[in-house]
């Protein structure tokens, strides 16, 4: 397939490219830098301004949209909390114009969405019928699903990525936690019993490569592991892959000092949300257990 992929130099996207190279595909990948006429399949955009090449556009059979800006890249204030909006729900629309004016639709249209739809739920099963929460996080992926659906109502197969923690030692947050939890630091977030939706890079990858080939896969789908974690497991199961002592836990009103508002939305809440439509799917992981993902992951 010829397969746009936006957001491709991000942590998700960067593997999600090289595992389309991998299987064969012709892989676009969207950027906001400078060309310099370096590759061919680089495709210019600029969401800010409306614009991105439309000749670039045409003949494609599927959209990989994963562009937003970093959601923990740093404190939330109005201004970054309207950037977070802005990359993916202004993103997103320039995007679907663009693709609407071409002579010739994708077929699919997958688009990144994330498990913080649901909100702070405490120890309830979720799965992706599960109605939408309250707050910030909640809002933004409702806002930003509604426009991704637009790509459906243009008659694409669409499909709403709701990730969970994507768990490799090269991005996100295990890349983040690794140093203090080697230096014998890292501990518990608040009280602990906080729930993780998480699953590990080669599963998220795979799951995207599942639903791109799979023409009866539409609308959302929980990316995560079968057997999600509390934030306590998740650290005793990082302490014993490294080999270290997990000895200070973090209290929440630290927390709440050092990330304000972020904080609750990202470190303290609670999300046990289930991939039921994966599994019902047939998907296989290869990780599904946070013991094995985590040893697997950190071997040298």
């Amino acid at each position: 397939m010829r397969v746009l992929v936006t957001g491709a130099a991000g942590f998700l996207g960067r593997h999600v490219v090289a595992a389309l190279g991998r299987q064969r595909h012709e892989v676009l990948r969207l950027t906001r830098g400078s060309l310099d006429g370096a590759d061919p399949r680089l495709v210019q955009w600029d969401p800010a301004r409306g614009t991105v090449d439309p000749a670039a556009l045409e003949g494609l059979d599927a959209v990989v949209h994963l562009a937003g800006e970093g959601i923990a890249d740093a404190r939330w204030s109005d201004a970054v909390k309207q950037r977070l909006r802005d990359s993916r729900i202004r993103g997103t629309r320039v995007l679907v114009d663009a693709l609407a004016a071409r002579e010739r639709l994708p077929k699919v249209f997958l688009s990144a969405s994330a498990v913080g739809y649901y909100g702070d739920r405490g120890s309830e099963d979720l799965s992706e019928s599960s109605p939408a929460g309250t707050g910030f996080l909640p809002s933004l992926c409702q806002d930003w699903e509604a426009e991704c659906a637009r790509a459906g109502a243009l008659g694409m197969r669409q499909a709403h990525l709701r990730l969970g923690t994507v768990l490799a030692p090269d991005g996100g947050v295990l890349q983040r936690t690794l140093l203090p939890f080697k230096l014998g630091a890292g501990g518990r977030l608040g009280n602990g019993r906080q729930w993780m939706s998480w699953i590990a890079l080669p599963d998220a990858v795979g799951a995207v490569l599942h639903l791109l080939g799979r023409e009866a896969s539409a609308g959302a789908y929980n990316l995560t592991s079968p057997n999600p974690v509390t934030n306590s497991q998740y650290t005793q199961s990082l302490r014993r892959a490294l080999s270290r002592p997990a000895l200070i836990p973090v209290p929440a009103f630290a927390l709440r000092l050092a990330f304000g508002e972020m904080a609750d939305a990202l470190l303290l809440s609670s999300q046990r949300a289930l991939p039921v439509r994966l599994k019902a799917e047939g998907f296989r992981w290869q990780l599904p257990f946070i013991g094995e993902a985590l040893n697997r992951l950190l071997q040298p």
